[in-house]
């Protein structure tokens, strides 16, 4: 097995996501994707199979689900797990990097269902201009 590779920033500098250089800015851009925070929180509860996310994620087509569940399990934050059946069953849950970004995204998803009516009133008072 390969020696895992410890990432550090170089010397004298620290990871910063406004760096365009910067390799967080790309996970950052992962995290801040909506259907990852989606993903997220319907994989909170435990692992799905591949439909089971769909149906519960009303709009993400086949081809976005599985582009952002390789993103994310390339990322490290689910895993993929095949059983030997007939028919083949496929389970996604999230990993313990993955979990780190439970809190995060269930407080943002809370904070978009409770400002709605807020966010709403601003968007038609700025229509009306």
């Amino acid at each position: 097995m390969p020696q895992q590779k410890l990432y550090a920033p170089p010397p004298g500098s620290s990871w910063n996501v406004l760096s365009s250089q910067c390799p967080s800015r790309t996970s950052l851009a992962r995290i801040a994707n909506k259907w990852t925070a989606m993903i997220v929180i319907v994989l909170a509860d435990g692992p799905l199979r591949f439909g089971d996310i769909r149906t519960a994620l009303e709009g993400i087509s086949g081809k976005v689900l599985t582009d952002t569940l390789r993103d994310l399990e390339r990322d490290g934050m689910v895993t993929r797990r095949s059983y030997p059946e007939v028919p083949p069953r496929v389970e996604y849950e999230l990993t313990s990097l993955g979990r780190t970004l439970q809190g995060p995204l269930s407080a943002l998803c809370h904070w978009a269902e409770e400002h709605i009516p807020e966010v709403l009133a601003a968007r038609d008072a700025y229509d009306d201009r």
